[in-house]
């Protein structure tokens, strides 16, 4: 039979470089898979999305794709022939490599196991086993020599052919034949079993038609069968041309021959139905297609040479076999070797689905719950910042009012104690004398005194009402911008923001305002001329006037008695204040004129005439008598009094002129204190704003993170449903039944 261009063995040729596409695309799929579930579970912000195990379980799959790649690239159909010795397994082999590959014929009884399969390379060359060393093999005889003479190789050592494939057609379909020694021979039927036998797809007994099956064929293939579920057997009747001797027997022969090997097949064994079993057992002559074909390859006619009669049905047989052979050992190379791997991968691809899909569901959800979470902080984002805008401008108001409040109350506290400030001074008791250095001291501890006295006073009448009230309002203050806070805050709150006792202070620095006071102790008669010009005139201009006579009494007469000399500048303001002075004086006596003064002269002359020089000297003895008096009487007391008197009426002046700073100053002290006590919550509150926004910033880094995740992961659940279909594609094309 000629090869044609597209056997069925390219079947199993073309599932296997399917397979292996596939197989790489699911290696590759998984590594992908892999590499996300890493990525995926070394990231921090996206925990509990992928599990280390199934990280673990991935990079597992991954493994065994790529040890399943590697035993996909060395797969190959595997026929065994097996036999007695001299059956002509060899001479098969040959028959169907259409030359004379192995050593055959008597003399060259295969003495191991061979196989053989094709090489790109265009010379032979064999390995023995043990060793990868290229023995080179030009002919049969060269091959035979070599395989004799290596000593070291018995019935279970395997040596391999290859051979060019531009040689030989069958052989470039990863087609490996697999000659053994005869299975009378030796007693390691289960090591041959268990080293060669398990990969075969197909198993090819040939026996001799001049006899019938033994014993020890049978048996071998007993133990095949205890192996291997229902092996693919079939059975070659070869030396079938002795047949054409007797041909009036012939049809018996095959008979009996097929009646035996159905039961072989069928009742012993188990492997195929009745109906099927004379498919798989065929009559042929090795030899004579052997020499038919390689007449043909060399140009001469098939038939040439002596051949037996009917060998044109012993060749159509051949070929039945080599068609039927080649049809079973591909469907069943397909399903052998690439069935398991197809359910692995299967299995594998939809294990990693399902993992792609537990952390795409785990990252949608994820995602939905981030962006409420985001949703929640942007609302109470806005929430936190218009309710600051509204209470800010609220709690300014309420501080605006309290330190109103405060400074009215310190005002008119400050103005009732400068009316009480007599008494308080009057309280003050020191030594006193009139000497500069105890006056000095004894003027520093009452300006302390009054400083304290005062503060202390202020206090009790304001303090603990502005303490009140300024407690009050940072009460408030913290009630109102508290619920903007996070709970933890809130609850540590009182430890941020402690509550405690403001003290108000009144710092009236009395020591600096009244650093200018001069007092006045010195004796001053009560009807004395400058009491009686003070008396007229008014302290100013009294002492403006005595300052002025003072000044006229030390006038040299010589610049009194020239009125024609020039004036200077002194000179001129002298006269200015002369001229003063007789305006005062004479309002001072329009006053007192005004003031019945001039009854008062009428009445003296009429007791002048009355009386006389009597009255005047009574008066001035009085008169005498009065300084007199005032003089013993003007004691240290008196001065202290004196003095006492003078600071009342100097600090009560001076300080009804720092009322207003006073109070101001109390009620920018109670504004400090709420201003900072709002500032330190707004502190907290823009701590808390900063927070949102980082967990709002945090948040949206989650949701791309989980957007990107979960997008992969759908990428990837895609591709593995794409990869099933694959699997699916090729399980219906080449693993299904054809019907």
């Amino acid at each position: 039979m000629d090869q044609k261009d597209f056997s069925p063995l390219k079947h199993f040729v073309l599932a296997k470089k399917k397979i292996g596409t596939i197989f790489e695309n699911i290696l590759a799929y998984v590594r992908e898979g892999s590499g996300f579930v890493e990525e995926t579970c070394l990231n921090e912000g996206l925990e509990q999305i992928a599990s280390e195990a199934q990280q673990a379980e991935i990079q597992d799959y991954a493994r065994r794709l790529e040890v399943i790649r590697e035993v996909l690239a060395r797969r190959h159909m595997k026929v065994a022939f097996f036999g007695r010795t001299s059956n002509g397994k060899s001479t098969v082999i040959n028959a169907m490599l259409r030359d004379r590959v192995l050593p055959s014929g008597i003399g060259h009884t295969t003495n191991c196991f061979l196989s053989v399969e094709g090489t790109d390379e265009d010379k032979a060359y064999l390995k023995t086993e043990g060793s990868e060393e290229e023995k080179s093999v030009k002919t049969v005889n060269q091959l035979a020599h070599a395989l004799h003479m290596d000593e070291s190789l018995d019935a279970g050592c395997l040596v391999k052919v290859f051979w060019p494939k531009t040689k030989c057609a069958l052989l470039r379909d990863d087609l490996v034949l697999l000659d053994s020694p005869g299975t009378d021979v030796t007693t390691q039927l289960d090591s041959w079993i268990e080293k060669f036998c398990l990969d075969a797809d197909v198993f090819v007994l040939v026996a001799n038609s001049e006899s019938t099956l033994m014993n020890t064929e049978k048996h071998f293939f007993h133990k095949v069968n205890s192996r291997l579920s229902k092996p693919n057997i079939f059975i070659l009747n070869n030396r079938w041309d002795a047949s054409a001797a007797e041909p009036e027997y012939m049809e018996d022969v095959r008979k009996q021959h097929t009646d035996r090997c159905v039961s072989f097949l069928v009742e012993e064994l188990g492997v195929v139905d009745r109906q099927q079993a004379p498919n798989h057992i065929f009559f042929v002559s090795a030899k004579e297609v052997l020499s038919s074909r390689m007449q043909r390859a060399q140009g001469m006619p098939e038939t040439g040479g002596a051949l037996a009669e009917g060998f044109q049905d012993r060749l159509k047989e051949f070929q039945n076999f080599e068609r039927t052979f080649e049809e079973c050992i591909s469907q069943s190379a397909v399903k052998t070797k690439f069935e398991q791997h197809t359910i692995t991968a299967k299995q594998i691809t939809e294990t990693v689905k399902d993992i792609m899909d537990s952390i795409n569901i785990v990252s949608a959800e994820k995602r939905v719950r981030s962006l409420e979470d985001r949703e929640y902080h942007i609302d109470r984002l806005e929430f936190v910042r218009h309710q600051l805008n509204l209470l800010t401008e609220d709690i300014k108001n309420k501080i605006k009012a309290v330190t109103e409040q405060v400074e009215s109350k310190v005002s008119n506290a400050m103005a009732e104690e400068i009316c009480r400030l007599s008494v308080l001074i009057n309280e003050f008791n020191s030594d006193f004398h009139s000497s500069p250095h105890v006056l000095k001291l004894y003027k520093t501890d009452l300006l302390k005194h009054v400083e304290e006295g005062m503060g202390k006073n202020l206090s009790y009448r304001c303090s603990s009402a502005v303490n009140a009230s300024l407690q009050s309002s940072q009460k408030e203050m913290i009630e109102c911008l508290q619920p903007l806070l996070p709970s933890a805050v809130q609850a540590e709150l009182h430890r941020l923001i402690p509550c405690r006792k403001f003290d108000l202070s009144y710092d009236l620095n009395c020591a600096t305002l009244c650093s200018d006071f001069q007092e006045n102790i010195e004796f001053q008669f009560s009807l004395g001329w400058t009491a009686l010009v003070q008396r007229f005139l008014g302290p100013a201009n009294a002492k403006r006037a005595l300052m002025l006579v003072d000044q006229n009494f030390q006038i040299p007469r010589s610049l009194a008695a020239t009125p024609s000399a020039p004036l200077g500048p002194q000179t001129q303001d002298r006269a200015m204040s002369q001229e003063d002075l007789m305006l005062s004086v004479t309002t001072g006596l329009a006053s007192l004129s005004s003031r019945a003064s001039m009854s008062v002269i009428i009445i003296g002359g009429v007791v002048w005439r009355t009386v006389g020089w009597r009255l005047i000297a009574l008066s001035l003895s009085l008169y005498g008598l009065l300084y007199v008096y005032e003089k013993l009487t003007w004691t240290t007391k008196a001065k202290e009094r004196a003095l006492k008197r003078q600071f009342v009426e100097y600090a009560t002046e001076k300080l009804q002129m720092i009322v207003s700073f006073t109070s101001a100053n109390c009620s920018h002290q109670v504004q400090q204190e709420m201003a900072t006590t709002f500032a330190q919550l707004c502190q907290q509150v823009d701590l808390t704003q900063k927070e949102l926004e980082g967990e709002i910033s945090r948040l949206n880094r989650k949701i791309e993170q989980l957007e990107t995740v979960q997008s992969h992961s759908k990428t990837l659940r895609h591709k593995a449903s794409k990869l099933e279909k694959q699997l699916e594609s090729f399980t219906e094309e080449y693993l299904q039944p054809q019907h």
